[in-house]
């Protein structure tokens, strides 16, 4: 039988079910030749594969303190890391939920969620996956037009499904969250828990984990911090999809709805946060350390992208303490400070002649150092306008102990008004290992940058005298019992270079009878300590010195045993180790290790130290300062000091009672513009220092001497701040006796105290220059 030939009208239905199959089809052979095309580049240049698997991210140099707190981070993008295990399962229900339901069942692109968006252009929601979401972050520059921005969507469906293929569903969900941007300088989950919650990711509460996965569809528009009302409507949110998808019951979205959005809000700022003066410092240090490695090794680093991780010696919860002691007592002091200046006609300034004259200089000089001078200067404006602009009120923002004061004020008077603020340094070491435990540079590292811990040197008045007292038992085998001369003594001119006889006269201007070294020093007797430097000389005082640390210019000259002398907080909290560690010094150290960001040890750090004196003689030092907090100057640390007035006001009262052995040493400069306290226990050496940006600006006349003194105006910081270090026995300071030298001592420290030993009233809190 002979074939059918095929007819027209076959041929006809043949072509129409061709086109119409072709029609239908055309939208998936398209998108085919656009995925195509997308992944050859014809639309921009992809990720590779190799990108993929290790994202280009600038990650955060992290500080790390002894106890595994997180102090700061160096950073241009303020990025960390974190490992699924590290992200709270909270976090993870609420991502899932909303982001993305059926996460754990696709493999990159979720069809049904793609065609009810297509489906509803938009409005039923979005179809991008978490992946396609981690995908679209790769892509840095956003789209210039809608062809472009096709071809990004396109990108991320080609991106997602390697990222599924190469990637455990674990590692998106952390790959995401370390990526996605939460605002403030918190890239990345491990900075957003900190910024926002001061927290781990993995301790966040739900309630907390749901406000920041509401950021998650625009953290701009749900930005907890600046519209907590549409952050709250969004979280709400994130509950009903936790209870939709099996996460919570109805009864605990219901409770968890009642919440506030509460957080703890600590943005990641280079002036703020704890410890700001100390990271300040470690910045500056790094930067040498990795120039140094770099040339040493040949490998680069970047301390703002490269993911170090710095371990400190820093202790989280001491440093706490030392910032809240001194907000406390400063915040008071100030107080004080205002009350007293309030009726001198140059403020905080004292000046015997030409105070006008003299205030004017150190406002002009101080005015040429600011930045809006000299931008004016540079910009070739006369002297008469640039003193109009800083004579001309303007709204501006000044530091007070109470918080930020909004006011207006012209520029000069605001520089005026900062040279009434009193300072602080304050820094805190264990003398055995050199750790150095807190650091506190200043008042508000904000408002002043200057670090008075190893930036400034002061005066540091009677805490030198120690240096005099140890050379002597040294060199001499002096005891702390002997018994010296309260009378006035000279060296006289032509020794060391001296033009006139020196004299020092002791400052309540008592002689008469003897005084035991214990006692002269408890209460900073000028007389004994010029016997002691005219037996000795300077020479030794020096050498002892250099020994122990201290690096800053000494003269060679009588005036030094008295403090004359500018040395820096950290030198001096430095060299009293010697006498804390039986005789050794040892270098304070800041950094135990450094790591890169695969946690390999770059370098593992050891202090210096050496023998400095025998331990005996250190624990004849020991028993001198003891003194001091026994019945000298230092002895308001034994007792429940009531409150005293001012003006019918009450100023302070001093309840700290230690009945502990300290060692101690006050200091005071000439009119009170340096004051000091170096406190110690066996395991922890503190010292404070307190005055004004300029030595003529300081207490003064009557009550005013009193609180300018060093017992008085630096003392209270380190009481407030063992007293909050004692109440967390976790910290383990020591309340022990310091450890006594075996064997029988050649030296007598263990003084009967003479009827001339016994300090009076005035003796009491008498410590001058």
């Amino acid at each position: 039988m002979a074939k059918d030939k095929e007819t027209p009208v076959k041929r006809k239905i043949t072509k129409k079910v061709f086109l119409t199959v072709l029609v239908i089809t055309s939208p998936v052979w398209g998108l085919a030749l656009a995925l195509y095309l997308t992944s050859i580049g014809a639309f921009g240049e992809l990720p590779s594969i190799e990108q993929i698997a290790n994202p280009e991210t600038k990650l955060a140099t992290e500080i790390i303190t002894e106890d595994n707190e997180v102090l700061g981070t160096f950073f241009y993008e303020n990025r960390t890391p974190a490992i699924y295990e590290e992200i709270s399962p909270n976090l993870i229900n609420a991502l899932v939920a909303t982001e993305d339901e059926r996460f754990f069942s696709h493999s990159g692109i979720d069809a049904r969620a793609l065609a009810r968006a297509i489906s509803g252009l938009g409005s039923k929601g979005g179809g991008s996956t978490l992946t396609q979401q981690l995908a679209k972050m790769q892509f840095n520059d956003p789209a210039r037009n809608i062809i472009e921005r096709i071809g990004q969507k396109l990108g991320e469906w080609i991106i997602a499904v390697q990222l599924e293929r190469m990637f455990t569903k674990e590692e998106i969900i952390a790959l995401y969250l370390n990526q996605f941007d939460f605002l403030y300088q918190a890239v990345g989950i491990n900075s957003a828990a900190r910024v926002y919650f001061n927290k781990k990711p993995i301790d966040l509460k739900i309630e907390e984990a749901a406000v920041l996965v509401a950021m998650a569809k625009n953290p701009s528009l749900y930005n907890p911090r600046k519209y907590p009302e549409q952050s709250k409507q969004r979280r709400d949110q994130v509950f009903v999809q936790m209870v939709k998808n099996g996460f919570l019951t109805e009864e605990i979205k219901d409770s968890l709805k009642e919440l506030p959005v509460q957080l703890e809000f600590r943005p990641q700022s280079h002036n703020a946060g704890l410890a700001p003066y100390f990271r300040e410092y470690l910045r500056g240090y790094m930067k040498g350390w990795i120039k140094e490695y770099e040339k040493r090794t040949g490998n680069d680093l970047n301390l703002y992208t490269g993911g170090l991780k710095i371990y400190t010696t820093i202790n989280a919860e001491m440093q706490r303490n030392a910032e809240e002691a001194v907000q406390e007592h400063m915040s008071n002091l100030q107080r004080i400070f205002d009350i007293i200046k309030e009726d001198r006609k140059y403020g905080p300034f004292y000046f015997d002649d030409d105070p006008a004259g003299n205030v004017r200089k150190i406002v002009d000089q101080a005015m040429r150092r600011t930045q809006r001078y000299r931008g004016l200067k540079k910009r070739g404006v006369s002297k008469d306008s640039i003193n109009e602009v800083f004579n001309t009120p303007i709204p501006m923002t000044v530091f007070s102990w109470e918080g930020d004061i909004d006011t207006t004020m012209s520029p000069r008077d605001s520089i005026m008004y900062y040279k009434g603020i009193y300072q602080v340094g304050m820094m805190s070491m264990e003398p055995q290992t050199g750790f150095v435990k807190a650091w506190v540079g200043g008042n508000d590292y904000q408002y002043f940058k200057y670090d008075h811990v190893k930036q400034g040197k002061r005066q540091v008045g009677s805490t030198f005298k120690p240096f005099v007292y140890a050379s002597a038992i040294i060199e001499k085998n002096y005891s702390p019992c002997m018994q010296v001369p309260n009378a006035k003594i000279c060296i006289e001119k032509g020794e060391y270079g001296l033009i006139e006889d020196w004299c020092p006269s002791n400052s309540d201007g008592k002689y008469g009878g003897t005084k035991s070294l214990k006692h002269a020093l408890a209460n900073s007797m000028n007389t004994v300590t010029t016997f002691l430097m005219k037996q000795i000389g300077p020479r030794p005082v020096i050498k002892l010195a250099r020994k122990m640390g201290i690096t800053g210019d000494i003269p060679e000259v009588p005036s030094i045993a008295l403090g004359t002398v500018d040395l820096s907080v950290f030198e001096m909290v430095g060299s009293y180790t010697a006498f804390a560690n039986k005789g050794r010094y040892v270098q304070p150290i800041m950094i135990t290790r450094i790591e890169d960001k695969n946690g390999v040890v770059l370098e593992e750090f050891t202090p210096e130290t050496h023998q400095v004196m025998g331990e005996k003689e250190a624990y004849a030092i020991l028993k001198l300062l003891m003194g001091v907090t026994e019945d000298g100057t230092g002895q308001r640390l034994r007792h429940n000091y009531g409150e005293k007035f001012y003006r019918n006001k009450a100023v302070t009262g001093y309840p700290y009672a230690f009945t502990n052995e300290i060692a101690g040493k006050t200091g005071t400069t000439q009119n009170n513009s340096d004051a000091w306290f170096m406190g110690a226990v066996p395991n922890l050496i503190t010292g404070v220092w307190t005055g004004c940006e300029d030595r003529a600006a300081h207490f003064g006349g009557g009550f005013g001497t009193y609180y300018g003194q060093g017992a008085t105006s630096a003392l209270p910081i380190w009481g407030v701040y063992m007293k909050k270090n004692y109440s967390n026995p976790k910290l383990e300071i020591s309340m022990e006796p310091f450890e006594r030298p075996k064997g029988t001592l050649d030296i007598d420290v263990d003084c009967i105290p003479s009827s001339f030993d016994y300090p009076g009233e005035g003796d009491a809190f008498n410590d001058e220059f």
